[in-house]
């Protein structure tokens, strides 16, 4: 996850240094940890009709975040800039290369690599919230269903190679980066660091996600039954009238 323009030798002694600076700010923090979730729930959801107005809850939060999150990647904090840290395929395959040759280059923020993964999940997330949100109100037709489904297992996919990529370069840059997202903090320059966590916009996101979720508890129907997607509850109202006839 890049943030610098420093070349690999220079990059290697920043990481010497062994100095913890703050390179995440709060929002970015909270962003990843909020996708996960609701992704994971979601996805965990997705079979069952008992859960699906949970399931569509965390759609629909889903693609909020991303929304916040391409905003705030082009006026965020340094690292959080997608202008800072997304450099294409060929610094993605020479930080590839280093790392599997004993010598892998360190980033304060998100390696080339990383970066696209990142691109990438961003793409897939909106794919599969259109999708869903299109399938859910029976918008352009069945097509979405078998989309949604499909954006869905390549995101899945993708989701299981980034933690494993997190895993391997944990360990070949001894530094914890699972750990890291969440104190903020990682190896680096002290110049590379950043002035402001704005924890206080941290927590306005959270405020509106919570707000979200309990405008969406109480609009649940009573006594625990999910809403039924609204084309099905239309056929269903056409159904009843036919029958009454």
């Amino acid at each position: 996850m890049s943030a610098t323009f420093a070349s690999p030798a220079e990059q290697q002694t920043s990481a010497g240094t062994g100095r913890r600076i703050l390179v995440w700010d709060a929002p970015v923090r909270l962003f990843h940890w909020l996708t996960v979730l609701s992704f994971a729930g979601a996805w965990l959801t997705a079979e069952s009709e008992r859960w699906r107005l949970l399931h569509v809850t965390l759609g629909y939060t889903l693609a909020g975040l991303v929304v916040f999150r391409l905003l705030w990647g082009l006026v965020g904090t340094r690292h959080a800039r997608f202008a800072t840290f997304v450099r294409g395929p060929a610094a993605a395959g020479r930080y590839l290369r280093s790392l599997f040759g004993g010598a892998p280059e360190h980033h304060a923020g998100h390696n080339p690599a990383g970066a696209l993964a990142i691109v990438a999940l961003l793409a897939l997330a909106l794919g599969v919230s259109f999708t869903g949100w299109a399938n859910y109100n029976d918008v352009f037709g069945g097509w979405t269903e078998d989309a949604h489904d499909a954006l869905a297992h390549v995101m899945m996919a993708l989701v299981l190679v980034h933690v494993a990529a997190v895993v391997l370069a944990s360990r070949l840059h001894r530094e914890n980066l699972v750990a890291a997202m969440i104190s903020g903090r990682k190896q680096g320059s002290p110049q590379d660091a950043i002035r402001r966590a704005w924890t206080g916009l941290a927590m306005l996101m959270a405020v509106a996600v919570l707000g979200f979720w309990w405008q969406q508890w109480q609009a649940a129907p009573a006594g625990g039954a999910i809403a039924e997607r609204p084309h099905a509850a239309a056929r269903a109202g056409h159904g009843g009238d036919h029958d009454d006839d």
